[in-house]
């Protein structure tokens, strides 16, 4: 099968392609060693060393505020190391943490998190510094990066003969602002790696990285509700059961022994959605900036429950209706679209969980840049909100201008999942269909 050419296949990239010498000829075709991959890997490492050198504004002055929101790099990686009992030796599943040091992230990044901190005390036994929490941070974005390449290098794997997509993830404006805000990536190289099981057949192995990535992340849940959506098509349900099945036993395999050691700081984790009110980035959170009500938990948790049913329930009428199936990676972008979308809260970050969901479902530069361009304008008005956030006097963007920034948010995230449902109801303009005439004709034959 022939690798697809960007130049000849975007017509954005087409357009543009007199910028970089024109476009791709007969001899680039990935036998010489510039292959696809490791081109997209130096791009990879070259957006990434650029996203750590946009945190050198704040690396410098250990994160101090408000200048870590003034300058768009606020990381919750260096703070928690003291926060939550690291530079202690504390593990805060293990019963030693104090109530403000229990973790309310999943337990694999827990163990990252621990895995960074030893590596931190191990370092600071060779070259002691003032603020190991600033080693802790330099240590996490060392192993995050080798997790996103883990992400570009499935990405890649996946879509075999469209590699140069992946270089949508490498140079996503958000993935250079947001990757080392938290530990997010994690779960997305798991939800990565599951797809390229899935796209090779191996049923269980997909089951599998999932139940890590529901380890390290709550949102895919919503992907495992894309495999459901999508039996409801094919009726392939004993396969999805038993990918589920895989997926909850990996689950409990890993959460188990937490909570048998120590319940209260495991039950932290899942306790903590359900207890939230309203947070960033949410539109309940907009609605009260200018002027809306203040909605309880119990109304909230019930509120967005039936919201995003209710967004499952039309995904799953579109995926049936369609006049083909549509591929998985459209309904899990539409369904984690949906999750985000209705959620109470959704930082930065998140975004992060939507990019190679993105460029699996629909490689087009084109929206995939518009969508951006909505992130990346929420990106810089959260930061700025929180600049002047309850301070006296200072310079920050007002609470409305910050809920019109949502608003935007949602709108991009909406315009990329209306071009998504546009592909999957006329399948003859998707470009991966069109790429793949063998799987084109595999749809029709499932239809």
């Amino acid at each position: 099968m022939s690798t697809v050419v960007p130049s000849h296949d975007d017509p954005l990239i087409a357009t543009n392609s007199e910028l970089i010498g024109g476009p791709m000829g007969k001899f680039s075709d990935g036998n010489r060693w510039w292959s696809p991959l490791r081109v997209i890997l130096i791009l990879t490492a070259l957006g990434y060393a650029v996203g750590y050198w946009l945190d050198s504004a704040c690396r410098n002055t250990s994160w101090a505020s408000p200048q870590r929101y003034e300058h768009l790099c606020y990381t919750d990686i260096h703070p928690f190391f003291s926060l939550k009992g690291f530079a202690d030796g504390v593990f805060p599943y293990l019963g030693n943490a104090k109530p403000e040091q229990l973790l309310d992230s999943p337990v694999l990044v827990g163990i990252f998190m621990e895995l960074s901190a030893r590596i931190t005390s191990l370092l600071n036994g060779v070259w002691p510094v003032d603020d190991q929490a600033v080693t802790f941070f330099d240590v996490t974005v060392i192993l995050l990066f080798l997790v996103l390449v883990t992400v570009v290098v499935a990405t890649v794997k996946t879509v075999s003969n469209r590699p140069w997509d992946a270089a949508m993830i490498a140079l996503a404006p958000m993935m250079i602002l947001a990757a080392t805000i938290s530990w997010d990536l994690l779960a997305i190289a798991f939800v990565s790696l599951a797809f390229w099981a899935q796209n090779k057949n191996k049923n269980r192995a997909t089951g599998f990285f999932l139940g890590l990535a529901l380890c390290s992340s709550h949102y895919p849940i919503a992907i495992v509700i894309a495999f459901i959506v999508l039996a409801a098509r094919t009726k392939e349900w004993k396969k999805t059961a038993n990918l589920v099945g895989v997926a909850a036993l990996t689950w409990l395999v890993i959460n188990v022994p937490f909570v048998l050691a120590h319940y209260d700081g495991w039950v932290v984790i899942y306790r903590r959605v359900l207890d939230s009110g309203a947070e960033l980035g949410s539109p309940w959170y907009a609605l009260t900036q200018i002027g809306g009500p203040t909605l309880t938990s119990p109304m909230l948790n019930v509120l967005s429950l039936l919201l995003f049913a209710a967004a499952v329930t039309a995904i799953t009428a579109i995926t049936i209706r369609a006049p083909r199936t549509p591929r998985l990676a459209q309904v899990a972008f539409l369904v984690v679209a949906a999750f985000a979308l209705t959620a109470k809260g959704f930082s930065p970050q998140f975004s992060l969980w939507l990019i190679p969901l993105a460029v699996l479902a629909r490689p087009r530069w084109r929206d995939f840049l518009i969508w951006q361009a909505c992130e990346v304008t929420y990106f810089v008005a959260v930061w700025w909100f929180l600049a002047g956030y309850n301070v006296e006097g200072a310079k920050g963007l007002t609470p409305q201008w910050y809920s019109v920034a949502t608003v935007v948010q949602i709108i991009g995230t909406l315009y990329f999942a209306y071009r998504v449902i546009e592909d999957i109801n006329a399948p003859a303009q998707d470009a991966v269909l069109v790429a793949i005439p063998d799987q084109a004709q595999h749809q029709s034959a499932t239809s």
